[in-house]
């Protein structure tokens, strides 16, 4: 049987904190009414109106604990910008019983690589605590080449989307870092003052948000944006969808992320503010893809998308039988916008994803004038261990303090250890 090709794309977003988006392109028409969006998921207590759901909140990403088959737990992200669930761990697929014959897919991505093979199947069985979808269709990569454990700091195995979150009313409060699962049918829309709400629209199995974006003092578009919980990034927006749209005059040069053959290039900006309801946010650190970005191709016309760090300043509730998102701030909503003041790009591995490997210097940082290297191994923050400390709160330490002092050990490829000094610079 010949492969079948689709595109597929990832980006690993350095902003505020990093975090994932990932890009699903599979060509499946979307849902034109409520009741066709009935999903493979259910409550396992039919009597039940809703489950609570505790949740691991890692740079910025959504992960849960999944069986498969009965084996697990394995640790899954929830991305509304996946039109098709995936299992990115290729050590799962013998607990997957593909059927001998089972489809083969040729998985394209960013950059001239070999694209990679992958598997359909179509009759996983997947339960969470309370919650099971009995035949689940999964594409299974045959190479764990996104490496998300890696860039999470703990064991990722593959990742939730559309299918997950048109089969409930999906209730998401960050600072808790719990989801309230509710019955679509039984579900009594949230009411109160603090609550607002905002439309949403259903396009190719992904969620879209048409909203006022002000670009300039003098400038305000109404953008349609992907609402992505697989995004790490607060905004982002396609300079290329509308001839207005312009990267501001002060821009920091970046590279954005990471595809699976290829670096996402762009620059780093600043917008006005962004309009969800009765709420204004101002001065959102975004993000401008450059116009030859994989990124940029997609299926649906769109200005862009929405990612978590922006969310997650909301409990929101994404309603996709209702076309409709509730947000009410919560104790993160006047956290500032920052992106990463240091410079490096951190890899976690080892068995516990504690052991810290450079990756990357930008160049002109304060990681660069402090003479680290690619390759080289954290082992300490101002005298604390770096294996006691976990990806996500080095992430945050690096976006912290303007002028903040650091005090890193590292050690060379060749066994030197190197001790210096960074002071963290705010550029945008």
């Amino acid at each position: 049987m010949p492969a079948r090709w689709f595109c597929f794309l990832l980006l690993l977003l350095r902003v505020a904190p990093a975090g994932v988006c990932l890009v699903l392109l599979l060509g499946a028409a979307s849902g034109a009414r409520a009741q066709s969006l009935e999903g493979p998921f259910r409550l396992e207590n039919s009597g039940r109106r809703q489950v609570r759901l505790p949740f691991y909140f890692q740079r910025n990403l959504i992960i849960v604990e999944v069986k498969l088959n009965g084996e697990g737990p394995y640790n899954f992200l929830l991305d509304t910008g996946v039109a098709t669930s995936i299992v990115t761990d290729p050590s799962l697929t013998p607990l997957l019983r593909l059927r001998p014959g089972a489809e083969v897919y040729r998985v394209a991505g960013v950059g001239e690589e070999e694209p990679l093979e992958a598997h359909y199947a179509d009759s996983i069985r997947v339960t969470l605590p309370g919650i099971v979808a009995p035949n689940l269709p999964f594409l299974v990569l045959s190479a764990d080449v996104l490496n998300l454990s890696g860039y999470v700091g703990m064991p990722i195995h593959g990742i939730l989307g559309y299918d997950f979150f048109r089969s409930f009313v999906v209730e998401i409060e960050p600072s808790a870092t719990q989801l309230l699962l509710h019955a679509p049918a039984r579900y009594q829309p949230r009411r109160g003052r603090r609550w607002t709400k905002v439309p949403l629209t259903l396009e190719r199995r992904k969620p879209y948000l048409t909203v006022p974006v002000s670009l300039t003092d003098s400038l305000t578009l109404p953008l349609k944006l992907v609402l992505d919980t697989g995004a790490g990034h607060a905004l982002s927006i396609e300079t290329t969808s509308d001839p207005r749209l312009r990267v501001p005059d002060k821009r920091l040069r970046s590279q954005l992320g990471r595809g699976l053959s290829g670096a996402i290039n762009g620059y780093l900006g600043r917008v006005q503010g962004l309009q969800l309801g009765r709420y204004q946010l101002q001065t959102l650190l975004t993000s401008f893809p450059e116009a030859n970005s994989a990124a940029l191709r997609t299926d649906v016309p769109r200005n862009g998308n929405i990612g978590f760090e922006l969310l997650k300043r909301f409990d929101l509730v994404i309603d996709y039988s209702r076309r409709a998102v509730w947000l009410r701030p919560n104790a993160l909503y006047h956290d500032p916008f920052e992106h990463d003041m240091c410079g490096l790009e951190l890899l976690a591995t080892g068995q516990d994803y504690r052991n810290y490997i450079v990756m990357q210097i930008e160049a002109g940082s304060p990681a660069a004038l402090a003479g680290i290297q690619p390759k080289d191994e954290l082992l300490s923050v101002n005298l604390q261990p770096a294996a006691a400390i976990s990806l996500t709160e080095l992430s945050r330490l690096f976006h912290s303090g303007n002028g903040r002092m650091l005090l890193l050990v590292l050690r060379r490829p060749d066994g030197e250890l190197y001790t210096t000094q960074v002071r963290l610079q705010r550029k945008i």
